[in-house]
């Protein structure tokens, strides 16, 4: 008889459960049921609550033409402020198109330009058109739609509480859904739950964006990197007071022409980079930042009104803007930065591994090395596409043997505030731009949290925010320079002895502390693969 953990009101059995149901899980799913492994899938939301479901402008892939993988390389790189683990970027950007393929064949529809080839568009930070699109700005929902189509079982509703681990590696995953605390027997788990935009007061995340799997990871006794990179895109839509998910205006909307202007009507990024309205995000939201702390002012413009056909090139956005009682035709439409993208997470090599046992991570709560200090505009969709089937293939190459014990299955007691205040002193304290009194405030607000018993949905979102906004402010104050979307106003210069990435792990009482630097990405955390792209 299998045993079962005091509490626990069920128990399930696989040989992979894959924490989200975006395109890094969905991907690692398909990957290790097709060679052979039973998957389960975990989602807290429906089969469309992802941050894929969100993502407008379309996925960086190197086009046949005019384009070749040593330009998209240098771009990444140039994007990544000195951080990314350039051997990582190549084999990553190396194996977008066979991904692009593989996605095709599953039903994913592209747009198509008038010769009847896949249309491309040109975002920030790119030095050519190579990002392609589905649905004008609804690239997201066709991957989502794509790779739910496949049908793979998904277990919605349910949230991930605890990895269960013994000193060989992972042995199963804890889970709260309507029946209660269930367990999952498994060798392997793979996160794949997205970013930590609701670490902040608006976001372009969704609500459940919620860092579970960076605290998932660190509890599990894995290590997290560069997390004091969060992107916040400089243009979402604005409305006064406003709180939660935004809705962001593309970049492809400056790469088809549209250009920022201040209340006075001056360009925000003339004089600031060469690729002015298309510069890098960080780039941008700080140039914003400033302006808007010179004015006194809480937005700016985006000027879309030259732009041909919008509605039916940008249908979702047109949408979002109707709703808020503007026509892009002929508006300037307010916009500010928000809180939308995790450069760091956790520390995995390029097939997902993490230093845990079994424990793999794929798509934005990973670190693989691709994004650096600063993602590079539509390379989080590639990332998730291409990590995500590596980490499904190394899940069923390194096929662990399930393990049915007695098991420590008890509801975590963690440090925890409450999701507002957390957003509170973070949006105060550590926005897109910090300085050394305001992070010490924000460690100094973030420390007050008590241990509590983490028996809800609420609770354990509210814990994972706590571990992981204390373990970005850390990161935060110990990067003394400017450096990516990290920008300190104390301290504005780069420092070329900064260099490098900043690793943070919880010890056996819960203390984070700095490690020494990770290995490369590039170095794997177990054997090389074959026959992975």
């Amino acid at each position: 008889m299998t045993p079962s953990a005091v509490g626990v009101s069920w128990e399930a059995h696989a040989e992979l459960v894959v924490v989200g149901g975006g395109v890094a899980g969905l991907t690692a799913a398909r990957a290790a049921s097709l060679r052979g492994l039973r998957v389960l899938t975990v989602s807290k939301g429906g089969p469309t609550d992802t941050a894929t479901q969100y993502a407008q402008g379309g996925i960086a892939v190197v086009a046949p033409d005019g384009d070749s993988v040593t330009s998209h390389v240098a771009d990444t790189v140039a994007a990544g402020g000195g951080l990314c683990d350039e051997p990582v970027v190549h084999s990553i950007v190396t194996a977008g198109p066979a991904a692009i393929a593989a996605l095709t064949d599953l039903g994913a529809v592209f747009d198509r330009g008038r010769d009847g080839t896949v249309a491309r568009t040109r975002e920030g930070g790119h030095s050519t058109r190579r990002i392609i699109h589905a649905g004008g700005d609804a690239t997201g929902a066709e991957v989502q739609r794509a790779l739910g189509a496949a049908g793979l079982p998904v277990l919605f509703g349910a949230t991930a509480v605890r990895i269960l681990t013994d000193r060989r590696g992972v042995t199963g995953l804890l889970v709260l859904d309507g029946r209660g605390l269930g367990v999952i027997h498994t060798p392997a788990v793979l996160l794949a739950t997205g970013g930590l935009g609701q670490l902040y007061a608006c976001s372009t995340n969704p609500s459940g964006a919620t860092a579970d799997g960076i605290a998932l990871a660190l509890h599990a006794g894995a290590t997290v990197a560069d997390l004091e990179f969060v992107q916040f895109h400089p243009t979402v839509l604005f409305a006064s007071g406003s709180v939660g998910r935004r809705p962001l205006i593309s970049e492809a909307v400056r790469g088809e022409g549209a250009t920022l202007r201040d209340s006075r009507g001056e360009s925000i990024t003339e004089g600031v980079h060469p690729l002015g309205d298309l510069a890098p995000r960080d780039v941008v939201s700080r140039a914003i930042a400033e302006r808007l702390a010179l004015l006194g002012e809480d937005h700016v413009y985006l000027d879309a009104r030259r732009i041909e056909n919008f509605a039916e090139r940008f249908p979702t956005i047109t949408a979002s803007c109707v709703e808020a009682g503007l026509d892009p035709a002929a508006d300037l439409l307010p916009v500010a930065p928000a809180a939308h993208y995790a450069c760091g997470g956790v520390v995995t090599d390029v097939h997902g591994r993490t230093a845990v046992p079994g424990l793999y991570a794929a798509g934005e709560v990973a670190r693989t090395g691709l994004h650096g200090a600063n993602r590079l505009a539509s390379n989080s969709l590639l990332e998730g596409l291409v990590v995500g089937e590596r980490a499904g293939i190394a899940a069923a190459t390194e096929r662990g043997a399930l393990r049915v014990e007695a098991l420590d299955a008890a509801v975590p007691v963690r440090p925890r505030l409450g999701r507002a205040t957390v957003q509170q002193v973070m949006t105060r304290h550590a926005l897109v731009v910090r300085d050394a009194d305001g992070l010490a405030a924000a460690d100094a607000a973030l420390s007050v949290a008590d241990m509590q018993l983490c028996a809800t949905e609420t609770d354990i979102e509210d814990a994972a925010l706590t571990v992981t906004a204390r373990a970005l402010v850390t990161a935060a104050q110990r990067r003394t320079e400017s450096r990516g979307c990290h920008t300190r106003r104390d301290v504005p210069e780069s420092d070329p002895a900064q260099a490098s990435s900043i690793t943070l792990g919880l010890d056996g009482d819960g203390v984070l502390s700095v490690l020494p630097p990770h290995p490369l990405a590039s170095h794997t955390f177990g054997p090389q693969l074959t026959g992975a792209h």
